[in-house]
């Protein structure tokens, strides 16, 4: 069974009966879906405040891009872009703030700022120092996987089975970061959709998407506008392809959904949970 609560710093979510949704605030002039929209913190702010009107359950907040063929950047630049935008948020928001980062020195500046959450794409391989900062602030953790960093992750992926080896992957991590003093109540897990796989190996953790209850922990799933759906169901679509793929990994085990449209997600959300406890009480 998975578990139904998440620790953060300052709170604990617990799942009432339907998916939570964490919106999407990019602060980078070069995400591959809003990259340059609300680089300037007072248009961050109007967004971030729209996102909770919207009924996010949380709000993720990323300075650095981690699209297919992304250059790296600098923690300093990285801070330069958010630390305006989570002092501007700083006694704005009623929801718990995630930033997407894995910079020891970005973490440990975000969470002093406010921020409950670190959603590491690195699983804490490209900083040995983030997992001791996250520790330090007590933080909720998101664990994700990704082949390799953003500029090579999409160079001829390739796996023998991808949804065993994530999993594997996964497992290790987790361990890993307990034996590094993170609580397990406090992480989640992400198959990292588009970060290292190919259309094949995003159908196949799709539909193999139930086998990850074996690590015990919430799943999180990012397919918000990821190119292997616009494959699938064409650019035009492509909300109505994002809702059906986000209900059927529910249907499998996905306890949150990281989302660029708020209010549809958000429709479905509530679908999905009636569904489930229809499901519960037939």
């Amino acid at each position: 069974m998975q578990a139904h609560a998440w620790k953060l710093k300052t709170r604990t979510l617990e799942w009432q009966g339907r998916p939570l949704v964490m919106g999407i605030l990019n602060v980078t002039p070069d995400s591959f879906s809003d990259g340059g929209q609300y680089l300037d913190p007072d248009r961050a702010l109007d967004r971030a405040l729209e996102l909770e009107a919207e009924g996010a359950d949380l709000l993720d907040i990323g300075g650095e891009s981690t699209r297919p063929g992304a250059t790296l950047i600098s923690a300093e630049v990285e801070l330069a872009r958010i630390l305006p935008v989570l002092r501007k948020l700083q006694g704005r928001l009623a929801i718990p703030l995630s930033v997407d980062t894995w910079k020891a020195p970005v973490a440990d500046a975000a969470l002093q700022e406010g921020a409950e959450v670190i959603n590491d794409v690195s699983a804490g391989r490209w900083d040995p120092l983030l997992w001791s900062r996250v520790v330090e602030h007590r933080a909720g953790y998101i664990l994700m996987h990704a082949l390799t960093q953003p500029g090579t992750m999409q160079e001829a992926p390739s796996y023998d089975d991808v949804t065993g080896e994530i999993i594997d992957f996964l497992g290790k991590f987790l361990a890993r970061a307990e034996e590094n003093g993170l609580e397990l109540e406090s992480m989640v897990c992400d198959p990292g959709f588009g970060f290292g796989k190919t259309l094949c190996h995003n159908l196949a953790l799709l539909r193999d998407l139930a086998a990850f209850r074996v690590l015990r922990r919430p799943l999180l799933v990012g397919l918000s506008r990821k190119s292997f759906l616009k494959l699938i169901g064409g650019s035009e679509p492509l909300a109505i392809t994002n809702e059906l793929a986000l209900m059927w990994a529910t249907a499998h085990g996905a306890a949150i959904w990281r989302v660029h449209d708020v209010p549809s997600a958000l429709q479905a959300a509530r679908v999905a949970g009636a569904l489930a406890r229809g499901a519960g009480t037939a």
